[in-house]
């Protein structure tokens, strides 16, 4: 295909990858500074800790990462599985 004809896509400039990760960050700022401000209406303890959906949103992002790894070891099939001649 040519260069030139080639379709250019939203994220292909650098520049807009670069503001949507700074965009990312302004709204995790502004996050974290309205937990200072916001009141929450928690039902146990361990919720008033400052940060702590951030933390508990971090733990189980980890949790599934490391779970699916795991899964992984279990249910895999070897690369040739579809090849084998029986």
């Amino acid at each position: 295909m040519n260069e030139a004809k080639k379709k250019k896509y939203l994220f292909d400039n650098p520049r807009n990858v670069s503001i949507l990760i700074r965009s990312l960050y302004i709204i995790c700022a502004v996050l974290v500074l309205l937990d200072f401000i916001v009141h929450r209406h928690t039902t146990h303890e361990w919720e008033h800790i400052t940060g702590f959906y951030a933390i508990f949103g971090f733990a189980a992002y980890l949790a599934i990462v490391f779970g699916a790894n795991q899964l992984r070891k279990l249910v895999g099939r070897k690369e040739d599985y579809y090849d084998v001649d029986d």
